[in-house]
């Protein structure tokens, strides 16, 4: 990617220290295919650097050692958006980083946990500060929305169950994708007016956030994360299938292969499923 920016500003700072936002975290799996994790957590400690606390165990903590190449989202309360990648370089566990993460009220009186590890990467680029355009946002859902009943029902799996077919097939939903860019980096942007057409794929038309969806090329592997403003959400991942007109709407496919549930307390796959392991070392 080509951004904007290479470094932060002093206001994008103080906005990213609001323990009250939405962070975003796409990493590169040992597959070699993009994941993302929700880090309320993730903030700049100087104009070059992107930070964040760890105080959970995950996927996308195993994925930097292996490959340190991140994209990043924040979304402010007030509908601003960040975007950007970095790479990351090293943890801490103590230090200032460390001492204010802990004395943020979410985890100073916390008695279960704090933050434990902070994570830091090098700044690649950024977008500045972009307004997420809400008029587009909600015109580009409605055609979403049109288009779904002309999408075939007849598919030879079921992948998603229905809990989270339904869930990804709301209107008002966040949903936000990422993919591998030319330079081996994840990229991730909103997308929220994808949604569920069946139990196996997703629709999403192109007039919102164009210079990113109209780039994606078909075969292109694609993470989408789906979240409420409850906490609840859910990751999955497939092969994007191209473009196609459905009742003259303009709507690109993403064929779905692996579910995941990125919720606490018990995060885990469950598309493919996995087979029960007993437990003999107690």
């Amino acid at each position: 990617m080509n951004w904007k920016y290479s470094e932060f500003i002093k206001e994008d700072i103080e906005t990213f220290y609001a323990p009250m936002k939405i962070g975003l975290l796409a990493t590169i799996n040992a597959d070699g295919e993009p994941h993302i994790t929700l880090l309320s957590s993730l903030m700049a400690s100087n104009p070059k650097q992107v930070i964040w606390g760890q105080f959970t165990e995950g996927l996308s903590k195993v994925n930097v050692l292996q490959n340190p190449k991140t994209g990043f989202m924040i979304m402010s309360l007030d509908k601003n958006i960040w975007m950007g990648q970095a790479n990351w370089t090293h943890t801490q566990k103590n230090g200032v980083d460390y001492d204010r993460y802990n004395n943020q009220p979410m985890f100073r009186y916390n008695a279960y946990f704090g933050i434990h590890t902070v994570h830091y990467m090098d700044l690649v680029g950024q977008s500045g500060k972009i307004a997420l355009p809400m008029n587009s946002v909600i015109f580009s859902a409605l055609k979403t929305t049109l288009a779904k009943p002309f999408q075939s029902k007849n598919i030879s799996e079921t992948v998603m169950n229905p809990w989270t077919q339904k869930f990804l097939g709301k209107l008002d939903g966040l949903k936000f994708i990422s993919l591998i860019d030319a330079n081996g980096f994840p990229i991730v942007f909103p997308a929220i007016q994808a949604q569920s057409a069946n139990s196996k794929q997703i629709l999403f038309t192109t007039s919102v956030f164009s210079e990113y969806v109209s780039k994606i090329k078909a075969g292109t592997r694609m993470a989408l994360y789906g979240m409420s403003l409850d906490m609840e959400t859910v990751l999955v991942r497939g092969e994007f299938k191209g473009y196609s007109r459905k009742a003259g709407i303009l709507t690109g496919m993403l064929d779905i292969d692996w579910v995941y549930n990125s919720m606490p307390p018990v995060p885990g796959q469950i598309y493919p499923s996995t087979p029960l392991e007993a437990i003999t070392d107690f």
